[in-house]
């Protein structure tokens, strides 16, 4: 039987202080699940490992930031294994670009218009830690019950009707909470971002 959320945030909260036998208490706990994940995305055993690994690095060093009111501790776990994995496939692409692409002249996609403009720079990386900021703080002034039901519908993937069934409440209820709760975020977000978001 897996253990319950108030274990696993029990774990996350002793990783947080440098234990890691809570850290591997975890590993053991939702590892399998976890890789699942990552195999489901990846569709590649060496990579999904990687994943993993990576993944559970990420935990370690995160665990300070976990906000049990803002997602149960596998959603987080999981949603850090998506981000992981999407990141392996997007390296494995690129790995892949055929190496007669031109180095330059009017190709947009070669492999030096890459290097001048990536991915990520630090300015989208500061933007996107703001706005990751700016949508916990506004997760917080979401009423606990949309809170709840919009983390599950996106952390999780649920459709509204797994949501009512899992939550035992009316589909029309779940779908008000939910559009009621993405009004609020989205108005507190462009209000926090000036329209970042």
């Amino acid at each position: 039987m897996p253990p319950n959320d108030t274990q696993l945030i029990a774990w996350l909260d002793a990783a947080a202080t440098g234990n890691a036998a809570a850290l591997k208490h975890l590993y053991d706990a939702t590892a399998g699940r976890l890789y699942g994940l990552a195999m489901k995305i990846c569709r590649d055993a060496d990579m999904a490992q990687d994943v993993l690994q990576e993944s559970f690095v990420q935990v370690w060093r995160n665990a300070a930031d976990y906000r049990a009111s803002l997602s149960p501790p596998l959603a987080w776990m999981g949603l850090i294994v998506r981000s992981r994995a999407l990141d392996a496939l997007r390296r494995r692409k690129a790995a892949r670009l055929d190496v007669s692409d031109p180095l330059d002249g009017d190709d947009d996609d070669g492999p030096l218009a890459q290097l001048a403009h990536p991915d990520v720079g630090p300015d989208e990386q500061l933007q996107k830690s703001q706005v990751a900021r700016a949508l916990h703080a506004c997760l917080d002034k979401l009423e606990a019950k949309q809170r709840d039901v919009v983390a599950l519908a996106y952390l999780k993937d649920l459709s509204h009707t797994e949501l009512a069934a899992q939550l035992q409440l009316p589909l029309g209820t779940v779908k008000s909470w939910i559009r009621r709760g993405l009004d609020h975020l989205r108005t507190c977000l462009t209000v926090r971002t000036g329209g970042a978001a």
